[in-house]
């Protein structure tokens, strides 16, 4: 097979060229035609005419591997120790950002092995051991990953006392939408850059608060409550408390069991009304994530498909318009249950039976 990104043919895979241009070399020998040995061969007609003139000039000699045209200057546990070096980050070698850039991936060569390579060269390396060039994702530096992953194996007896009790269990997350939608890619002629028209004021809000749920044996769930901001400067912009508790009562009626319910550390959450109705009711449970932890929140997914579908590029028309397009677009997804699973499958959480 070749290395990734097109690095190359690995050994194996020279040989086994090796062999299929001597067997051409065999049939070129015999008299047939480069239409039959590519086709047989399973190769380009293309490739069996340049082996044949190959062939012509020095016979089945001259159709022998050569090896590959260079060895790499780093070795494979060389690379490896790269590796540990690349993953310290750009801070643990005296850089301020977090970019690794081929300049500064070509400084740390120097540096560790004594070895001095070209940008094309870094870029041919990198390339060849399976690396790319990707845009970064975002994560809070208050975030303490010991901590989640504590938190990411206790979901799972939480999830057997959901399954044990015959509970829902349910995620719970929040998030804003305004008149100026998120950016999606689409296609243009080179060189010219798309423009896309929205509302320049883009200061109505629509808040959104989703229930994402889970039981084994039953089909996944979505249920969410829209607010629209009312435009006063006093006025609350989201959820209180009371909201949160309504909406907890209306999805108990509707999944009909318990609720093992899970959601993040905001401070309305943890609002005194709030605990004394959860007390008081022997049908809901509730669990709170690790802080800075959206990443084991299946409901973060459902506002990425919104954002990447319905939402994006759309100029919207007024704050109504606005609300019909999430109501949409959300209806849409509870409609299709192996989105809502496929939301959990991304937080690498998993549910099964009792």
């Amino acid at each position: 097979m070749r290395y990734p990104q097109g690095g190359g043919l690995t050994a194996e895979r020279q040989d086994r060229r090796e062999e299929l241009r001597l067997q051409a070399a065999e049939r070129f020998a015999r008299g047939e035609g480069s239409t039959s040995i590519a086709r047989d061969l399973r190769v380009s007609v293309r490739s069996v005419q340049r082996w044949r003139h190959a062939w012509a000039k020095g016979g089945p000699r001259s159709l022998r591997s050569q090896g590959p045209a260079s060895l790499p200057r780093l070795s494979e546990k060389q690379f490896a120790q790269l590796e540990v070096e690349l993953a310290k980050g750009p801070a643990a070698h005296g850089w301020e950002d977090q970019r690794w850039t081929l300049g500064r991936i070509k400084t740390v060569i120097g540096r560790r092995f004594h070895l001095t390579y070209t940008i094309q060269g870094v870029r041919k390396l990198l390339v060849r051991n399976g690396w790319s060039c990707q845009v970064p994702a975002r994560r809070a530096m208050e975030r303490d990953d010991d901590a989640v992953a504590v938190g990411q194996g206790g979901l799972a007896p939480r999830g057997r006392l959901a399954a044990g009790r015959g509970a829902w269990l349910v995620f719970e997350d929040e998030a804003g939408f305004s008149m100026t939608p998120p950016h999606a890619r689409t296609w243009s002629p080179r060189g010219c850059t798309p423009v896309v028209r929205v509302r320049g004021r883009s200061r109505r809000r629509v808040s959104i608060a989703a229930l994402t749920c889970y039981r084994p044996g039953h089909r996944s769930r979505l249920i969410y409550r829209p607010r629209k901001d009312d435009g006063h400067r006093d006025g609350r912009k989201s959820f209180s408390w009371r909201d949160y508790r309504d909406l907890l009562t209306v999805a108990h009626q509707q999944l009909g069991g318990p609720i093992v319910l899970i959601w993040d550390n905001l401070n309305v959450h943890k609002a005194a009304g709030l605990r004394e109705f959860a007390d008081s009711r022997d049908w809901l449970t509730i669990y709170y994530l690790p802080p800075y932890a959206p990443d084991l929140n299946p409901v973060e997914g459902i506002w990425s498909l919104l954002r990447r579908g319905w939402l994006s590029n759309v100029a919207f028309t007024t704050p109504e318009h606005l609300i019909r397009t999430i109501r949409r677009g959300l209806r849409s997804i509870q409609y299709r249950s192996n989105l809502i699973d496929g939301c959990l499958t991304e937080t690498g959480l998993t549910i099964r039976p009792a």
